[in-house]
């Protein structure tokens, strides 16, 4: 069962975890695989939320948590009446 969710980040690349990030109590390091979390590269929790969401579905989720399912993603290039193959294709 595949799911998908948009997750919109400020920042790009890797980041790099060490000694310092293991939790004292806990022991161990849990990192965000689904970009949901506040405490980004570390998980929170939030994941949570994701747990009853349904198979072939696209959702998103606002700051407050509140999740919404996506019904069409559109492309600067397409809304602006461009194809994204003509843009791929242009030479200058």
């Amino acid at each position: 069962m595949r799911m998908s969710r948009l997750v919109e980040r400020d920042a790009h690349g890797p980041v790099k975890l060490d000694a310092d990030d293991v939790d004292p109590e806990k022991g161990d390091i849990a990192v965000c695989r689904c970009g949901l979390s506040d405490d980004h590269p570390f998980c929170d929790g939030s994941h949570r939320a994701t747990e009853d969401e349904s198979a072939g579905e696209t959702y998103c989720y606002d700051a407050d948590g509140e999740r919404r399912a996506v019904v069409n993603v559109v492309c600067e290039a397409e809304s602006k009446g461009e194809s994204e193959v003509g843009d791929a294709n242009k030479t200058e």
